[in-house]
Formats: C-alpha cells, sequence, structure tokens
C-alpha cells in the first residue's frame, strides 16, 4: 500500500459531530454571500480537474466550495518543447494514447447503474481573493447515475481525510432541476452516441463547449475533453476519438515529465492559451498510456498570482461499473 493510500485507508477518521457540520455549513454560507458581493465583476473562471459539468451541485451549502475551490498540482517544465516539435509529439503521443485506448476492455454500462470513479485530490483551500494554499492530500469517491434521464440527482459523493468536504458523508450530487443526458450528464449511452471520426467529434465538441469570459474555443473544448475522459466510461472507439480530436487542437503539447498526486510520473498532454488564466494537464502512464490524473495552474493577478501556480491536482486510482450507489467494486472488477 502506497503512502497515499495508507493515508486515506480510514475514511471516519476525519468524521465530524453535528455542530461541526453546521459550523462548516456557516463558513460555507458565507463564502457564498462573499461571491454574491463580487458578482457585478465576474471573477476569472476557475475549473475543477473534474469540472461541474460532472457535478452540477452537491447541495447549495456546498456551492461555495465547489465553485472557489481549485483542484490538484509543483512547477511545470514549460518550454521544454517548443514550437512545431511540440506540436509534433503532442500530436504522436495522443495517436498512441488513441491507440491503446482502442485495445483496452470495454465494460458496456446499463441504465440503472453507475460508474464509480475514486480519486486522490489536493485541493486549493485559500480563500477567494487570497493566495493559492493547496490542502491536504484527500480522496474522493463519486458514483455517477447512467439513467439517460432527465434525472435531479445525478449521482453521489464521498470524500474523506484533512481537508475534504463533508468528510465520511454519502452526499448526493443535486443539480436543482432534472437534467437529461448529454455534455452536462455524459451517461455511457450518450457518448456512445458521439462521432467516433475525431474532425466531426472536435466539430460537435466545438458547438457543445461553452467558453468563458477571455477564453478561446478550442481551450474551453480541451478542457470539456479532459472532463469526460477522467470521470466516466466509455466505449474503446469513443475514447480513441476523443484524443484524436485533441491532436487537432492549435496549442496542444506534450510535457515529458509530469507527477500526479499519488506522486505517479508520467507523460502530461496540455494546451496553452496565453489569454486564459488557467491551464489543465492530462498526465499518462508511459508503458500503458492509460490516464494517471490531472494538474490544473492558475495565473491570476486579482489573487496575487503573477507566475503560473500549480492550484491543484488529481490522481485516478480506481475506475469501476456498480449496480447502486455506495457500492465499492471488487478490487478485481476494477479497472
Amino acid at each position: 500500500m502506497s503512502e497515499a493510500e495508507e493515508l486515506l485507508s480510514t475514511p471516519t477518521e476525519w468524521d465530524l459531530p453535528p455542530e461541526r457540520h453546521r459550523h462548516f455549513k456557516d463558513v460555507l454560507m458565507q463564502r457564498i454571500d462573499d461571491d454574491n458581493d463580487r458578482a457585478e465583476k465576474p471573477p476569472v473562471r476557475r475549473r475543477l480537474l473534474r469540472p461541474a459539468v460532472l457535478v452540477p451541485l452537491v447541495s447549495a451549502a456546498l456551492a461555495g466550495a465547489l465553485l472557489t475551490t481549485l483542484t490538484p498540482g509543483g512547477q511545470p517544465p514549460r518550454a521544454q518543447i517548443s514550437g512545431t516539435s511540440a506540436a509534433s509529439a503532442a500530436s504522436g503521443t495522443l495517436g498512441r494514447i488513441a491507440t491503446a485506448a482502442m485495445a483496452s476492455d470495454a465494460v458496456p454500462v446499463r441504465a440503472g447503474q453507475f460508474v464509480y470513479v475514486r480519486t486522490l485530490d489536493r485541493s486549493d483551500t485559500g480563500t477567494f481573493s487570497g493566495p493559492v494554499r493547496l490542502g491536504a492530500l484527500h480522496t474522493e469517491e463519486r458514483w455517477t447515475a447512467q439513467d439517460p434521464g432527465p434525472l435531479r440527482i445525478t449521482g453521489w459523493l464521498r470524500a474523506s481525510g484533512k481537508d475534504a468536504v463533508m468528510p465520511g458523508q454519502l452526499i448526493p450530487v443535486d443539480a436543482g432541476e432534472p437534467v437529461p443526458e448529454g455534455v452536462g450528464r455524459p451517461t455511457y449511452r450518450w457518448l456512445a452516441s458521439l462521432p467516433t471520426d475525431p474532425d466531426a467529434l472536435l466539430a460537435r465538441l466545438r458547438k457543445e463547449a461553452r467558453p468563458a469570459e477571455d477564453e478561446t474555443t478550442d481551450q474551453a473544448v480541451f478542457s470539456l475533453i479532459g472532463s469526460l475522459i477522467s470521470g466516466t466510461v466509455m466505449p474503446p472507439a469513443n475514447a480513441a476519438a476523443f484524443y484524436r480530436a485533441a491532436a487537432k487542437l492549435p496549442g496542444v503539447r506534450e510535457i515529458p515529465d509530469a507527477v500526479d498526486a499519488a506522486g505517479r510520473h508520467g507523460i502530461a498532454i496540455t494546451l496553452d492559451d496565453t489569454g486564459f488564466a488557467t491551464r489543465d494537464e492530462w498526465i499518462f502512464d508511459r508503458r500503458t498510456l492509460a490516464l494517471l490524473g490531472s494538474r490544473f495552474y492558475l495565473t491570476d493577478p486579482e489573487r496575487g498570482v503573477t507566475t503560473e501556480t500549480l492550484a491543484g491536482t488529481s490522481a485516478v486510482m480506481r475506475t469501476a461499473v456498480v449496480d447502486g450507489k455506495g457500492e465499492v467494486p471488487a478490487r478485481a472488477a476494477a479497472r
């Protein structure tokens, strides 16, 4: 068992008594009030590594934390590869990743089942307008509903460890109103319906993406692909198409060495958008080319961040298909 796994192997260690939960809720609601006070001047979008497209809202009390807490990440080895060579290296690597995805075993997911994903995460615990402060490593488990819907409760979340949100509690992911399957709730069935031709898929994603202020469509597409490959299960042909579509995005480049939240080294793929204040990395195992995790960087002068700073890091530890919320898959059945 790794040090990270051992640290998080007792999920009840951080359970809070009722009065502490009430205090925590009051703090989160204060954050929401503070955010509303700044509504006249929209802040730079700070995206989760597994964006809110997959986790609309756990509850009103958690909204502040989910919207102002960044997900996991050291300093990136920028400019190790540049220009044409960077694009060529990234394209070749994404091609190999796509080939490996095509060769993987598909586990079809039925309506009524859940996609289970367990991750290790470090998040920004700093104040909304203050400097980035990475919190303690903690674990998150997510159960994403696969019913075509529309569904209001789109899944379930349980976190444990210091700095986790409401540790040890199985929390419904409440969208507020019924959401059909689609880009905002990507079920296996919906993912399987997408084009497997990379050009057609890229055109579809450019229509689906919703860029933030000062963000290019290509950057929004890159982030959307990142959320879809990290928190779902899909047919191999669709997974391969996502990687081949990403290879066609201008500005995509390879980082020869990157480390996920579990300390595993791999190859990273990123996309540079100099006009935007955030940057995502996807990290892959050098040998198997399986997705290991992701990192998130922030440059935001309003928070005193004038150089690119690691604002979050995540590691995908387990992905599986289960029959019910709260069910933890047998080790042999998980990927």
